[in-house]
Order: C-alpha cells, then structure tokens, then sequence
C-alpha cells in the first residue's frame, strides 16, 4: 500500500522535472542499500533499495534526497538549484499532486461505477439511546442544517457529526413547514470493528429511511468526487486539530505498522475496500507532504514563497539549519507513530 503510493508521489516529481530539463542522478524504490538497479541513457540511476517503504527521487545538485542544496556541486545545465523559482515549486508541489490525483481518480472511478447514494435528510426512526431524540427531534423532521452547514443528503449528518463527538451543535430542522433550531450534544460512542480496531465516533441516533443509488455522468462525477475529496480532508484536518488540544488521544495515530496492519484488513474485505483505503492513504500522504515543515515538500513550498516575497533566497546556512531542524523534525514523529504502532500490536496487550 504505502510503497507503491511514495513511489507514485516521487514519480510526480521526476517527471516534471524532467519536463523543465531537470537531471536526476537517482531515483530510488526504497531506502537504504541498493540491491539491483541500472543507469539510463540521461545518467540516472533507477534502483531497488533494501527498505521498501516508498522511495525518493534526488536531483542534479542536491546534497541528499531531501533535496538540501550542495554547495560544493558545479553549476552544471540541469542542476535543480538552478531552474527558474516558478519551475521548482512545480517540481515540489508535483508530488503531493500525484497523491491528489490518485485519491481523485479512484474516488471518480466508485461514483462512475456504483453511482451516488441519495437520500433525503428525513429522520425516520431513533436509536434507543438516541441524543438527537432526548433533545426534542422528532420522526418526520428534516435536517436542513448542522451548525449553519446546508443539509442536502442525509450522508451530509456523518461528516459533520462522527468527527466531534461530546461537543454541542445546532440542528436546524423543518417540521410542519416551519423550521426551528435545536441545540444537541453528540453522543461519544467508542466503536470496535470486527479487528478490533477501537476508534471515537459522535453519533445522535438518528435512521433515515433506506436511500437509492443514481447513476450519474463524467461531468458529475468529477464534482461528486472533488466533493469527497474536501470531505475526507476536512475530516482529516479536524481529527488532527482535534489530537494536538488534546480531545482526541494520540492513540489514533498511527504509521506503517498501522498501515500495513488496515491494509490487510482491507483487502480481506475486498478489493473495493482496498481501494477505496489508498485513497484515503494516498491523501493523507498529499497533506502530510503539504505541511510546511523545512524537508517536506510544503517545507520547500514555504522556502519558495519567502524568495518571491523578498525578492532573494534564503541563505544556504538558514536554509541547511532549517532542513536539519525539519529532518529531526519528521524522524522524531516517525518514531513517534511507530511506538505507538508496536504498542498497539495484540502481543502488548493492544
């Protein structure tokens, strides 16, 4: 899952670089220690390394694969550091925008294939311990907004109910012909799937009747899909607000032991699962890769914009120290998730 998905995200950046005359001196499946590899016709060495979790591609002119400019390396034709300051940050935001791409097309290929689900945001039944219900909803009334948020369809309630569980919310509805706002708590519900992966859900236990799939066309598809895809990251830009204040634990992290641990799991579900996880992976990867973090590609984003604002670049010592702090930055976290990781393993006790 995650290798071919960093190998994909790298491939991005070679080929637009490639596309503005930029050389590659390697371009790696892995890390660590080549095992097999060759050397093209442009003099870059495609290889297969010992570490197979993603890969890295690294330019003519950088010092290593997190591209921290060398300042012994000769100003040659087709060195990175030497491209136009527009064509580098195309270059840099090529990545994440292969992780985009690949989340969209995946997601435009379920809406082609299976249609989109309608329906209408109708309460017509309760949970027995139901929120929504104590708070004086009633069978019949239709959500028209959460929180000022528009309710089309009543897919719309989970996005904007599972990820704020305890917190309160305005529920605007119309009963009778007459709309009326009530305020509910969301229920804190601790779930367990069937491998026994715990997860915090808010729920207000609330059932609409059973909906239909509409097939739709090309043009619609693409607009269902960008949808999910605002959808899908806005849930993921909350969860993580949520884990830094400190309302969610930092149990629900997690790195490639938990990726490759869920990415079994849903293959065993079917390839539908399967794919629809490497979206959501493949996305999580674009944001990650976005923030502006010095080694991370929004790192270098950031870097970029400073230099159009100021007229000049950052100079090499700031930019190294920065790059430096990034890199401790990012293995402190991977270390991080991968403690929490091992401490989730069944043979810990989970």
């Amino acid at each position: 899952m995650l290798g071919p998905l960093v190998v994909l995200h790298e491939l991005g950046h070679y080929l637009v670089g490639r596309w503005f005359g930029v050389g590659a001196e390697a371009f790696s499946v892995g890390f660590g220690r080549e095992i097999a590899g060759y050397t093209d016709s442009r003099g870059t060495r495609w290889k297969l390394s010992a570490l197979p979790l993603g890969g890295y591609v690294q330019f003519k002119g950088d010092m290593n694969p997190a591209s921290m400019p060398d300042p012994a390396a000769p100003k040659e034709d087709g060195a990175f550091q030497h491209a136009k300051l527009w064509q580098k940050a195309l270059i840099v935001g090529a990545g994440p925008a292969a992780n985009l791409l690949i989340a969209f097309l995946i997601l435009f290929a379920f809406v082609m294939a299976f249609g989109k689900a309608v329906t209408p945001p109708v309460i017509e039944s309760f949970a027995e311990e139901s929120v929504a219900q104590e708070a004086g909803l009633l069978a019949g009334d239709r959500i028209v907004a959460i929180d000022g948020e528009p309710i089309d369809d009543f897919s719309d309630v989970q996005g904007l109910v599972a990820p704020y569980p305890g917190e309160t919310i305005d529920i605007r509805v119309e009963r009778n012909g007459l709309e009326r706002s009530v305020p509910v708590q969301i229920a804190s519900i601790d779930m367990v799937d069937r491998f026994g992966n715990e997860s915090r859900l808010g729920m207000l236990g609330v059932y609409a009747a059973a909906g239909e799939r509409v097939d739709v066309g090309p043009i619609e598809g693409l607009g269902e899909a960008g949808v999910e895809i605002v959808r899908i990251t806005d849930m993921m830009v909350t969860g993580i607000g949520q884990i830094i204040t400190g309302k969610r634990s930092v149990k629900e992290l997690g790195g490639p032991i938990t990726i490759a641990k869920l990415s079994g799991e849903r293959l065993s579900l079917g390839w539908v699962e399967f794919a629809f996880f490497a979206a959501l992976i493949s996305l999580n990867l674009a944001f990650i890769n976005l923030l502006p973090i010095p080694a991370l590609d929004g790192g270098h984003l950031a870097f970029y914009a400073a230099e159009a604002i100021r007229g000049k670049p950052a100079s090499a010592r700031s930019q190294e120290w920065a790059m430096r702090a990034g890199i401790a930055v990012v293995l402190a976290l991977m270390l991080f998730v991968t403690v929490i990781d091992i401490a989730k393993l069944p043979m810990f006790g989970s």
